[in-house]
């Protein structure tokens, strides 16, 4: 019933403000090891898996692939997760032609989910974060773009930290577009590789990982998931949650997170969400 979805949504919010201790709410966590898990041998590229969720956001994936065909990482390897509804007839045409397209060091890997699945995030996430055999997750969304040398340097940044989570400092964003903006026009006129300018988007910063900047260690990812002593957050839902689950997962972990120096990233801010209809 509604009434009780809020009454749990508000409860875990307050909690994951710090009002309720985490071993009351959660119990016993699984104990996690501080320190680096080691890479054996020590010059294997590091593995990194970036998952990405979409509905009806085709025109905004097409920059986040295109951004891995266009500047395909050379110093690590990664795996390119996207959750999407098998009824969203665009995304699912945008995952075939990206699918056809070899990009070095880059693994694609299509994950369905029922509509109701997939319109909470933590789901999705939470099942890539136990299955993952990568060194990193990246928790992403699809309006974010790797550049050039982003995923290189998040590599080597990445590589032997103790931190469970970390998130970049600065990325670059885009005004707040509206739907006939040329850029939004060109992902969405045909399916194809796309590039943007980095000109046109202005610095941000932030100061947690939220969104689609959640870096989490993949010993923390197999042992935690993403949320999963939280039920709640792993209940399919009828319409597109806000990820409240964000400052939960953060609460979870025991940290903001830990800001670190990426170049190349840049998300695409945009007034009408196609993620509310339907």
């Amino acid at each position: 019933m509604e009434w009780s979805r809020r009454i749990q949504e508000t409860f875990w919010r307050l909690a994951a403000s710090g009002l309720v201790p985490r071993r009351w709410a959660l119990g016993r966590l699984p104990r996690l090891p501080r320190s680096a898990p080691a890479i054996d041998p020590p010059d294997r590229p590091l593995e990194i898996e970036i998952v990405s969720h979409c509905w009806r956001y085709q025109h905004l994936l097409g920059y986040q692939l295109s951004s891995l065909v266009l500047y395909p990482p050379e110093r690590c390897r990664v795996t390119m997760t996207v959750f999407h509804a098998p009824e969203d007839s665009g995304t699912v045409e945008a995952l075939d032609f990206f699918g056809r397209q070899a990009a070095p060091n880059v693994t694609w890997n299509w994950a369905p989910l029922s509509r109701e699945e997939l319109f909470r995030r933590a789901i999705g996430r939470n099942r890539a974060a136990l299955e993952t055999e990568a060194d990193w997750v990246w928790f992403s969304d699809c309006d974010v773009i790797f550049h050039r040398r982003a995923l290189d340097t998040a590599a080597e940044l990445l590589r032997g930290r103790d931190d469970l989570l970390c998130f970049p400092r600065e990325h670059g964003v885009t005004d707040l577009l509206e739907a006939d903006h040329p850029l939004l026009q060109e992902g969405s006129d045909s399916v194809g590789l796309i590039e943007i300018d980095p000109e046109s988007f202005t610095p941000e910063t932030r100061q947690k990982a939220v969104g689609g900047f959640q870096i989490l260690r993949g010993d923390a990812a197999r042992a935690l998931g993403y949320c999963d002593p939280v039920s709640f957050y792993q209940k399919p839902v009828a319409s597109w949650q806000k990820t409240y689950e964000d400052r939960t997962f953060r609460w979870i972990l025991g940290t903001h997170g830990t800001p670190l120096d990426i170049p190349g990233l840049y998300r695409i801010r945009h007034l009408v969400k196609g993620r509310k209809t339907g």
